[in-house]
């Protein structure tokens, strides 16, 4: 007997058996999710171009020799700094960032609505 793939996938069972109303929750969860990674990885790349000058004034180590590796691998060392301190929520920026995006995307849906109704009244 040979199985489907909705019979062997529980995650696209659930989608196929998902009702309309509740696929426009997981849309907006979806939406909401966008916009939280979004703003991480804008407090993420802020704190990296931060750093960039803090990194760029301490001097190289001999030990090691320095040359072009090290300043290559010194921009993924400060990248994954950066990210590790936004992944906290310590910072605050992606907060507001998020909270801009938030505000913005409502705007739009309200002002969508009024054009909406705009254009089947007239």
């Amino acid at each position: 007997m040979k199985l489907n793939a909705l019979q062997t996938n529980p995650a696209l069972l659930s989608k196929a058996s998902t009702p309309p109303e509740t696929s426009a929750a997981v849309t907006k969860n979806m939406s909401m999710e966008k916009i939280e990674s979004t703003a991480r990885d804008f407090e993420a790349m802020f704190l990296s171009e931060m750093f960039k000058p803090i990194f760029d004034s301490v001097g190289v180590d001999e030990t090691f020799g320095g040359g072009k590796t090290e300043e290559i691998f010194g921009g993924f060392l400060r990248d994954e700094y950066s990210k590790m301190m936004a992944g906290t929520g310590n910072i605050g920026i992606a907060q507001m960032v998020k909270d801009q995006l938030i505000e913005m995307q409502t705007k739009a849906e309200k002002q969508n609505v009024a054009q909406n109704v705009q254009g089947k009244t007239t």
